[in-house]
Formats: C-alpha cells, structure tokens, sequence
C-alpha cells in the first residue's frame, strides 16, 4: 500500500503507479466519490464527445471522404495486421 501526505492547502500528491494504471495526466478532472464503507473511491472523470468535439478541425486541410477513408483504414490494416 502506498501512503501520501495532505499538505497544508489540502493537497495531495497521487502516487505515479497510481497515475500510471489510471492513465492520469496533469490537467485530468477526478471525482472523488464516498460510499457507504467510509470509503473514499477516486475515479477519472470521462470527456464527454460535446467536450472534444471540433478539436481535429483544422481550416486549411480539406476535409476527407468517408469512403476515401474506409478504404485508407482497411488498407492500413491489411499490411499492419496480416
């Protein structure tokens, strides 16, 4: 078991195996949830697609078909996966 120390502002530092297996990374949102236990449950927040939505536009690349990529997709997978 791995212990922390809460500082004086009420912090704490979460251990990097800890961050690791959760995959954390700074800027992370995580929701600390209490049970009936007395217990203290730390769970990742997930994006929502609203959240993320629009972060791959850019205006100066010309938008792809969809067809055009199933077929880079399925070519991609023939020579990486036979």
């Amino acid at each position: 078991m791995q212990q922390t120390t809460l500082t004086r502002k009420g912090q704490i530092t979460i251990p990097k195996f800890v961050r690791d297996f959760m995959a954390l990374h700074a800027g992370d949102k995580i929701e600390f949830v209490l049970t009936e236990n007395n217990e203290v449950l730390l769970r990742p927040v997930t994006k929502k697609v609203d959240d993320v939505f629009g972060r791959l536009f850019k205006a100066d690349r010309p938008a792809v078909d969809i067809a055009e990529m199933d077929a880079l997709l399925k070519q991609k997978i023939k020579t990486d996966f036979k």
